[in-house]
């Protein structure tokens, strides 16, 4: 099985994720694609303390209706940060036959070597970086440090690249959408609407639980 793996706070999850997710899965032909909600993110606060419980429930709202996506709680289920590496390992537990395939943004892939053991992603998973409006500039493979560049193979391509322990980074562009959380949030803030930017159930759960109002 070649199983897709999209973390973050999703607070809240909305139509660009969703996007994303659908993009990445049909480029690399994934039979599934998981959402990891992040209970305890190690480089970043969750806003407004949403509960993990609520952004869970936010998630498991917006991808109902797909039935090649799924969400898991195992961050939650393991107390303290979580970290990537350290998630990928529990979920190779979970699904020890199945190709992973770790979807990040470029913002992220440019923080990369700032994870915790981040090489050893190579290891464990093909990687898919998701470039995002307004932050593509230059040939985004050069962000990694040069002594990891050299642990992968020449790629006559920009855009696809093989490491030396047989796993692919791949680069693919996006949809651009120019959705954002923090502008979910802000809107919602300032009392405006934030219809077709989210699905209508989790604007159904913000209002039901009155995130993001103050």
């Amino acid at each position: 099985m070649k199983l897709g793996i999209l973390g973050g706070t999703f607070n809240p999850i909305h139509l660009a994720h969703l996007r994303i997710a659908e993009e990445v899965r049909e480029a690399c032909r994934l039979d599934k694609v998981l959402f990891l909600p992040a209970a305890t993110p190690p480089h970043k606060q969750v806003a407004d303390a949403v509960p993990f419980a609520v952004r869970f429930e936010m998630v498991r709202a917006a991808i109902a209706d797909h039935d090649k996506f799924s969400v898991s709680d195992i961050e939650q289920q393991h107390p303290g940060k979580n970290y990537s590496v350290q998630t990928l390992q529990l979920l190779r537990q979970e699904f020890p036959r199945a190709e992973f395939y770790f979807i990040i943004g470029l913002d992220s892939f440019r923080d990369l070597p700032s994870w915790k053991d981040y090489q050893k992603l190579f290891e464990l998973t093909h990687l898919v970086v998701v470039t995002r409006p307004g932050i593509n500039d230059g040939n985004p493979f050069e962000l990694l440090p040069v002594a990891v560049q050299n642990q992968f193979c020449y790629s006559c391509s920009p855009e696809k690249w093989q490491h030396q322990k047989g796993k692919t980074l791949l680069f693919l562009n996006d949809t651009p959408l120019g959705i954002s959380s923090t502008g979910i949030r802000e809107l919602v803030a300032a009392g405006r609407s934030i219809r077709y930017l989210v699905p209508p159930a989790v604007a159904a759960l913000i209002a039901r639980h009155d995130l993001y109002r103050s």
